[in-house]
């Protein structure tokens, strides 16, 4: 039986949503799957809207279009507002709880995860908290090995940073998952 995997990730520009997007297909091809990406964002450098949609499969991929998300990580408030209606009852919605209020009417799960005061205090810049993220994801992912994921982020991130993106990484994949209905 065929799996497939839909993630959407989204949030400002600045906030390394295109490059999880790109670790995540990295990983895939890594690991000998099949993988889509698509990119959307406004014209701005920094701080306008951006969003990955990462299909990954372990058959052909007949449309790249993340249609109902199985994870979709909102790393903003309008983001999150944009999207939310394309989860359904199995998906689940990562979020930063100090930037984004889940809606209690919708049917996806939510885990709240505080990257961005996570990758301060222990990384020193809350700019790892993209990876902090990634990690905690990674942790949900049965198709996809960390150790895949790992070697994907030293392949698409500047070596300088290797070690604290490591580390932000471990970081995320020891979340405890706590769900919200």
């Amino acid at each position: 039986m065929s799996e497939r995997i839909e993630i959407l990730i989204s949030g400002y520009g600045g906030q390394g949503v295109v490059r999880i997007g790109q670790i995540l297909g990295q990983a895939a091809v890594y690991q000998g799957l099949y993988t889509t990406m698509l990119i959307s964002h406004g014209t701005e450098t920094r701080g306008g809207y951006v969003r990955s949609q990462v299909v990954i499969s372990d058959e052909f991929i007949d449309s790249p279009v993340v249609e109902r998300p199985d994870y979709f990580c909102a790393f903003s408030a309008i983001a999150y507002q944009m999207f939310k209606g394309l989860c359904g009852p199995q998906g689940l919605i990562l979020h930063n709880p100090d930037l984004v209020s889940p809606d209690p009417l919708l049917e996806a799960g939510h885990w709240a995860i505080r990257a961005e005061s996570l990758a301060e205090r222990e990384l020193g810049n809350a700019v790892f908290a993209n990876v902090v993220f990634l990690g905690a994801l990674s942790s949900r992912l049965a198709l996809l090995s960390a150790e895949h994921i790992a070697a994907a982020i030293r392949e698409r991130l500047p070596e300088r940073f290797h070690e604290k993106n490591l580390r932000a990484f471990a970081l995320g994949q020891g979340l405890k998952v706590q769900v919200q209905p």
